[in-house]
């Protein structure tokens, strides 16, 4: 079904795949604190761009930013989840959504997070927990989120909220040659439910965090290779499905991933904890918040975890 889909949609135009005029990259590098719309493709060469930037609907497909080592944010400003540096969102439009496609970051440095969002987008939770309640939630939930997003080349100076947040139904993301540093209070990348595909090659994660540093959250069919973590005795990446949160069933389980050749240091002497599959198994307080249904996390709070490949993995000590 995914690979229909992102078929269907590599046929159609970008609008948004053309250069950003002067005008409109004086915009997004003015001194203003409201978000900028970009539905353009910015070159920033070297400069800087401190205001929110909002990437939202098919009107942006296409859109993305070279920084030319240049950067995004503002250093040490505490970012939300309603209003990230970067926000790659899709918009309700009656009974479907307007999603993004295709857009891209590269070669910048970034002060604060990018969220990947689709239902759910801006916080609201009532179309993700309502489609949550029917047998086609993954699907939905894929074909509504925003596909092809490549981030390369991005130092990310987190600032306290998590760095790098994949959404639920997040398709075909891509994170390359990147660096993590700063601090989070939770992890530095999630993927959330239903997520697909996605991939985490060759970064460095030297960030402070208050949990483990990757989770994949009911997230299939990703890759997570070649990167270097420095955990300073957390977890490193962990694999589960949290039922229940929110009342939102979970309906895909973290399976079919594939986590090779990634180096761990600063790891636990006791309990390393550096890929663990299957990392909760329902003992969360709010797995009951999902009851009622016949699928998901609502039918079964375990991870179930599967067919994840897990090789050529080391720790340095």
């Amino acid at each position: 079904m995914i690979g229909l889909l992102l078929s269907l949609t590599a046929q159609a135009p970008l609008p948004a795949a053309r250069p950003c005029t002067a005008a409109e990259v004086q915009a997004l590098t003015a001194a203003d604190t409201t978000p900028y719309r970009l539905t353009c493709r910015a070159e920033l060469k070297g400069g800087r761009a401190t205001r929110p930037i909002l990437i939202q609907g098919a009107e942006a497909s296409g859109a993305g930013i070279d920084c030319g080592g240049g950067s995004l944010g503002r250093p040490g400003f505490p970012v939300t989840t309603r209003e990230p540096t970067v926000a790659v969102w899709s918009r309700a439009e009656g009974a479907g959504f307007s999603r993004p496609r295709d857009v891209y970051l590269r070669n910048c440095t970034l002060h604060g997070a990018v969220r990947v969002w689709g239902m759910g987008a801006g916080g609201s939770m009532s179309d993700l927990l309502a489609s949550s309640r029917t047998a086609d939630h993954t699907a939905a939930t894929q074909g509504a989120a925003p596909t092809r997003i490549a981030l390369d080349r991005i130092s990310f100076m987190a600032t306290g909220s998590i760095p790098l947040y994949v959404g639920p139904g997040v398709t075909a993301l891509s994170l390359a040659d990147s660096r993590f540093s700063g601090r989070s209070v939770s992890v530095a990348v999630y993927l959330d439910a239903e997520s697909r595909e996605n991939s985490l090659i060759r970064n460095v994660f030297d960030i402070r965090t208050g949990r483990e540093q990757v989770a994949v959250d009911g997230s299939a069919s990703n890759r997570i290779s070649g990167n270097r973590f420095n955990l300073r005795g957390r977890g490193g990446i962990f694999l589960y499905r949290n039922c229940g949160e929110d009342g939102v069933i979970r309906h895909q389980t973290p399976s079919d991933n594939i986590i090779v050749d990634n180096v761990f240091t600063g790891a636990n002497w006791l309990r390393p904890q550096t890929v663990v599959v299957g990392a909760r198994e329902g003992r969360r307080n709010y797995c009951a918040a999902d009851r009622g249904y016949p699928f998901g996390s609502s039918a079964d709070d375990g991870d179930r975890a599967e067919r994840n490949l897990v090789e050529r993995n080391r720790i340095e000590r």
